[in-house]
C-alpha cells in the first residue's frame, strides 16, 4: 500500500470530513509528527522516550514502530536501542485519528477584507491542538468556504459557542492584539444559570487560582491578615439578569479581565453555575437527571442555522466507503480514537458580542437562551 503521508502544510479538504450520527468526524489520515529531542529526553532509548512520553499506545507499538521506521531520528532508521541526544529531530510517521465535534455548521457572520467573524459550534476548538487539527474552526473554514489564513483575535474554550472573530492578515491581527493589550475591548457573553439570579447588577471582583492538575479554576479571596501571597490573579465579572423562570436564569456576563474559566467559577461563586457545567455544578445541583442536555441537542435548537441536511446526507452516503486500515494503528477500524465514541455536552455559555474602538460584532442567541 503506498501511503501519502501529511504535514501541517497540507491543507483539510472537505471530502476529509464525514458526519454521522450528529457528529463531523475526519477521515483518519497518515501524518507526520516532528519534535525535537529535549535535554531531559536525551539519554534514553527512543523506545523508551516513547512509551513514557505517549502512554496512549503499548510498549510493543514503539517497539514495532522503530523497526519498520515509522519513528525515525534526523530522517533515518535506527534500532531500539538508539540513545537519544539532545536536539535531534524524531519522526513519528503515525495513522492518525482526531475526535468527533458536534455535525453544526460554522456559520460566518460577516467577511470583510480584513476580517471574518463567524459562530463557533461548542464542542469544536478554534485551531490546532492537541489531537485536534482538521477538526477545529480554522480547519472547516479553510476546508468549507476556503477562508485561509486566519489569524484568531480571541480564544474560546472548546465547549463554548458564539462569536469568534478571525483576521485575514498579521497586519490587521496585530492591531487587535494591541487593542486587546490595552484594555481596549469589551465583551459580552450569556450564560443559563441554576436558579434565580438576583435582579440587582452583580459584580464579582475576587481572585482566581487555575489548578493544571485538576483541570478547573478556585476563586481565592485571600486574607489581608496572612502573610502568605496567594496564588491567584485578580479577576473581574459584571453579572446582569436577563430573565428568568424560577428554575433557570439567562444572564449577561462582561468579564473586564480574562482569566481561565473566569465565568464559570465566578458564577459558582455566586451560587448559580452555569446549569450544565458538570464541572462547577456538583457543590448545588444534587439531582442533575434535568440539569443539563447533550450538545447535539442544545444545537438543535440554536437560531443560527445549522448543519444542511441534504449536504450531509450526501457526505454520508458520498464518503461512507471505508477508510484504508492501518495493520499498525492502534486505533483502527474507529474513525474516532479511543475514548470519544459518546456525545459531549456543550455548555450553556455563549459569546455574544465583542466591541472596541469604532467597531462592533455580534452573534445571534442560541436556542437555549429564551426560557419558557
Amino acid at each position: 500500500m503506498e501511503i501519502e503521508w501529511q504535514t501541517p502544510a497540507n491543507p483539510p479538504e472537505r471530502q476529509d470530513y464525514i458526519f454521522h450520527k450528529g457528529r463531523r468526524l475526519v477521515r483518519p489520515y497518515y501524518f507526520e509528527f516532528i519534535s525535537h529531542v529535549k535535554n531531559r529526553w536525551a539519554g534514553k532509548t527512543v523506545v523508551d522516550f516513547f512509551a513514557q512520553e505517549f502512554k496512549g499506545r503499548p510498549y510493543d507499538y514503539y517497539v514495532s514502530a522503530v523497526q519498520c521506521g515509522r519513528i525515525q531520528v534526523d530522517g533515518k532508521t535506527v534500532p531500539v536501542s538508539y540513545i537519544l541526544r539532545p536536539s535531534q529531530k524524531i519522526s513519528h510517521f503515525l495513522h492518525r485519528h482526531e475526535p468527533p465535534v458536534m455535525a453544526s455548521d460554522v456559520t460566518v457572520l460577516v467577511e470583510e477584507p480584513d476580517v471574518v467573524t463567524v459562530c463557533k459550534p461548542a464542542s469544536v476548538p478554534v485551531h490546532p491542538c492537541g489531537q485536534y487539527r482538521k477538526n477545529t474552526v480554522v480547519g472547516i473554514l479553510q476546508a468549507e468556504h476556503g477562508l485561509a489564513p486566519l489569524f484568531p483575535v480571541h480564544r474560546l474554550d472548546r465547549l463554548v459557542s458564539g462569536l469568534l472573530i478571525l483576521a485575514r492578515n498579521a497586519t490587521k491581527a496585530d492591531l487587535f492584539r494591541q487593542q486587546i493589550e490595552g484594555g481596549m475591548l469589551q465583551k459580552q457573553y450569556i450564560a443559563k444559570v441554576v436558579g434565580t439570579f438576583p435582579e440587582k447588577e452583580l459584580l464579582v471582583d475576587i481572585s482566581i487560582y487555575y489548578n493544571h492538575r485538576e483541570g478547573r479554576s478556585m476563586v481565592e479571596a485571600g486574607d489581608s491578615c496572612r502573610d502568605t501571597p496567594t496564588k491567584g490573579k485578580t479577576a473581574s465579572t459584571k453579572f446582569t439578569r436577563i430573565s428568568s423562570n424560577g428554575t433557570h436564569s439567562i444572564v449577561l456576563c462582561e468579564p473586564v479581565t480574562g482569566r481561565t474559566h473566569q465565568i464559570r467559577v465566578h458564577l459558582q461563586y455566586t451560587g448559580h453555575p452555569i446549569a450544565n457545567d458538570m464541572l462547577y455544578l456538583s457543590e448545588y445541583v444534587d439531582n442533575r437527571t434535568d440539569v443539563g442536555m447533550s450538545a447535539d441537542r442544545a444545537a438543535g435548537k440554536s437560531l443560527i442555522p445549522e448543519t444542511n441536511n441534504m449536504y450531509v446526507d450526501d457526505c454520508e452516503e458520498t464518503c461512507s466507503r471505508n477508510f484504508s486500515i492501518d495493520p499498525m494503528c492502534t486505533q483502527c477500524p474507529n474513525l474516532a480514537p479511543t475514548g470519544y465514541e459518546e456525545h459531549e455536552e456543550g455548555l450553556w455559555l455563549h459569546c455574544l458580542r465583542y466591541s472596541g474602538p469604532g467597531w462592533k460584532y455580534e452573534c445571534p442567541y442560541p436556542g437555549w437562551a429564551f426560557l419558557s
